[in-house]
């Protein structure tokens, strides 16, 4: 039996070559699979349970199928799907996680999250994440129409877009000590995250001993993920593999 980690899909209707990633992937793994951990930015966006979309639903309908025959599907918001909500869990089976989770994986204890609230040199970023967490600002949005909300949702990303390109590479990167912090606080040997889209694992040193991040990787020319197998539960793989063709 295995547990599996993916984060930074970034799914959107004009990369079903993506989508079809993921799909092939749930159907190789889910004979083995015990545990699927999905963290964040699974969706290039989400408008509200109340607005999924038909090219949604088979990515919805492959969690269910997956949950339905015995795997536990865990998901924890990003910045681009936090609008997920209580009736996504129901369609899909999943369980939604707080923003940091601490679990223990084969004895280790091991804190997950998206990563986006590590990113504190991003003052910017930092601000406009606290305003679209509020619950004033959700409550507005969820009451606009779905044509409104995905005007919305697509300004939001092209504006992110813009300024990431005059942001330095040390900015948009995750804080060193917010890491420390954060692995020490829930006393955690190993951190699990996503969003910056650089996947690597980084050993650290905190109080003379050994803890590890690994970052995720975004799924684009590739798919990324994180595997940890029972019959060999110390080799924990990060690895990418293939995604299918994208057709004109």
């Amino acid at each position: 039996m295995s547990i599996l980690f993916i984060s930074d899909l970034h799914l959107q209707p004009n990369r079903p070559d993506i989508t079809q990633g993921l799909l092939d992937l749930l159907e190789q793994e889910k004979a083995a699979l015990k545990q699927l951990y999905i963290l964040g930015d699974l969706f290039e966006y989400w408008i509200g349970d109340d607005g999924i979309q038909p090219w949604q639903a088979p990515v919805l309908q492959a969690l269910k199928s997956l949950s339905d025959g015995g795997c536990q599907v865990f998901f924890q918001h990003g910045n681009r799907d936090f609008l997920i909500g209580e009736r996504f869990a129901d369609l899909t089976g999943v369980t939604l996680l707080p923003e940091e989770f601490l679990t223990t994986l084969y004895g280790v204890p091991t804190l997950l999250l998206h990563g986006d609230s590590l990113c504190t040199r991003d003052a910017a970023y930092m601000a406009f994440r606290q305003q679209t967490r509020s619950p004033a600002w959700i409550g507005q949005v969820l009451a606009m129409p779905l044509a409104d909300r995905v005007k919305l949702a697509q300004s939001l990303r092209d504006q992110s877009k813009m300024a990431g390109q005059s942001k330095s590479e040390s900015i948009m990167d995750v804080t060193p000590e917010e890491v420390d912090n954060a692995l020490l606080r829930h006393q955690a040997t190993v951190m699990i995250h996503g969003h910056t889209h650089r996947p690597d694992r980084h050993p650290i040193i905190l109080e003379h001993r050994p803890h590890e991040r690994i970052v995720l990787g975004d799924w684009d020319s590739r798919g990324w993920g994180l595997w940890i197998d029972s019959s060999n539960p110390a080799d924990w793989q990060l690895r990418s593999f293939q995604l299918p063709a994208q057709t004109a």
